[in-house]
């Protein structure tokens, strides 16, 4: 029963990491109404930290030793930091929710490319395939967008997302995956969250408007994508190819869209519609690719 019930998990665990990424778009999105990004971000790790405190306090997992430490915070100021304010940088300066998701989806263009090198992973004939239909995608989503002024900075912003995801994930599964989860990633929000807390010293007003959308919306962003989607795609990291992690991210710009336009009227054309179904095409071959080659 235990092994059955691992196997389905197993199974489901792709599909509800897309679902929960592609809401911390959306989350953002609202909690922006009332705070500037790195204000935010600084709050709300704040209280992501707490919250890992008492899963330690509770659990006592093995805590690293100090390269480990050392490895944790560089991680964690990839994968959360600079994505996490390029993402919420990119959405205040008028990059639709729907859209926000989109260049951090080539992240498996670049991961496989460097993993390839970096991790001695082997990248299927059939992989590059879906990666070459996924970028296509893509580029179809992202057709006849506005690239200068002020939605120039935030693609600029988004860029910075890509490549320290990327960056993050190989870092991860190459560094700090024998370190337990549970003290890794509360050392990560420690790094992350000074990081976030200097930022918004330095560079906004750190006022706060205190609304009901703003609190739930945060406790959303905090609790499920910081506590459960963060330790879901580290989990996914151990027991899958960097590849095959990072293909799912090609779904996330669809998924993201659709919620988008239900939530905030947020449109598509037909072009870019074609563009989500070639995504999603991607995912298909990458994961069947490394499936083929284990």
């Amino acid at each position: 029963m235990t092994s059955d019930l691992e196997k389905i998990a197993a199974r489901a665990a792709p599909a509800i990491f897309v679902v929960l990424w592609s809401t911390g778009f959306i989350g953002t999105k609202y909690v922006l109404s009332g705070a500037e990004p790195l204000t935010y971000l600084a709050i709300r790790m704040v209280c992501v930290v707490a919250l890992m405190a008492i899963i330690v306090l509770a659990v006592r997992p093995r805590w690293p030793d100090r390269v480990g430490v050392m490895h944790s915070a560089v991680a964690g100021i990839l994968v959360h930091g600079f994505y996490l304010g390029g993402t919420a940088i990119a959405i205040a300066h008028s990059i639709p929710a729907g859209l926000s998701a989109l260049i951090p989806g080539l992240q498996p263009i670049l991961t496989s490319t460097i993993a390839s090198r970096w991790l001695g992973e082997r990248v299927t004939p059939i992989q590059w395939t879906g990666l070459s239909i996924g970028l296509a995608g893509v580029v179809l989503i992202l057709h006849d967008r506005p690239m200068s002024g002020e939605a120039g900075w935030g693609w600029m912003a988004s860029g910075v997302s890509l490549v320290s995801i990327t960056l993050g994930t190989l870092y991860q599964r190459r560094y700090c995956n024998a370190i337990d989860w549970r003290a890794g990633n509360l050392v990560q929000f420690i790094a992350v969250a000074i990081l976030f807390a200097l930022g918004a010293w330095l560079f906004e007003t750190n006022v706060v408007r205190w609304t009901a959308e703003f609190v739930l919306a945060l406790a959303w962003l905090a609790v499920v994508l910081s506590i459960g989607s963060i330790g879901l795609l580290y989990w996914l990291i151990r027991r899958s190819a960097a590849t095959s992690v990072a293909s799912l991210f090609y779904l996330v710009p669809a998924v993201t869209a659709l919620m988008a336009y239900v939530l905030f009227d947020e449109r598509l054309d037909a072009i870019a519609i074609t563009g989500m179904v070639a995504c999603a095409a991607a995912v298909l071959l990458v994961n069947r690719g490394s499936s083929a080659r284990g």
